[in-house]
């Protein structure tokens, strides 16, 4: 009776290392992914570029990836997801308007300068990136902010207005200040946030006076 108990727990066992050794190759592959298109762009590497920073066999890189596509994407999907909660929790701290938007901007603009690959990958694949700003990848955080800004209508926080051409608006100018303050040296986070909070608290009290 404890022969097959023993083989089960052995095989339960295995499994755990075998996820954990994908898991673990998965990371590996992203983090040279995200230094590879950082360091050289996205249109400059390739596949072999990114299994070179790795100590995998080449074709293990396409037990997780199909193309060079799709591993880009799950770097920015990576960055995206941290980024948004980030977001999220400026704009659930918020009590004023200023604070609902200028918190959040700062918070987006201090996320690129602290996370030195992402903002080399801002300074090199800005077209790349634009081409993905309808895409889930990105959309997501429209989406999120675009609820945030109907909640905070429906309690009073902020005037009335179209939110969801505010959403739009409001995410594409952080995405194209984003480019620019990492073309900037040194990055001007500072005069990033400020610029994006009162172009947008001066467009807000018109729309809302209107």
């Amino acid at each position: 009776m404890t022969e097959p108990a023993l083989a089960e727990g052995v095989a339960v066992a295995g499994d755990g290392k075998r996820q954990r050794t994908k898991a673990q190759n998965r990371a590996t592959i992203l983090q040279a992914a995200r230094e590879v298109f950082a360091e050289l762009g996205y249109d400059a590497a390739g596949v072999r570029d990114i299994v070179r920073r790795t100590e995998l066999a080449s074709g293990t890189f396409y037990n997780y990836f199909p193309d060079k596509e799709s591993v880009f994407r799950a770097v920015l999907d990576e960055s995206a997801q941290d980024v948004r909660r980030r977001l999220r929790s400026a704009r659930a701290g918020a009590r004023t308007l200023a604070e609902f938007v200028g918190d959040a901007y700062r918070a987006w603009f201090e996320f690129l300068v602290e996370d030195r690959l992402m903002f080399e990958l801002m300074q090199r694949n800005a077209g790349p990136i634009r081409s993905l700003f309808g895409d889930p990848i990105l959309g997501a955080g429209v989406d999120e902010l675009l609820e945030d800004l109907r909640s905070a209508m429906d309690r009073g926080d902020i005037p009335r207005f179209d939110a969801d051409y505010m959403a739009g608006a409001m995410a594409g100018a952080a995405l194209e200040l984003g480019v620019r303050m990492a073309e900037r040296c040194p990055p001007d986070v500072d005069g990033a946030a400020a610029f994006a909070t009162e172009l947008f608290l001066g467009g807000i009290a018109r729309l809302g006076s209107s």
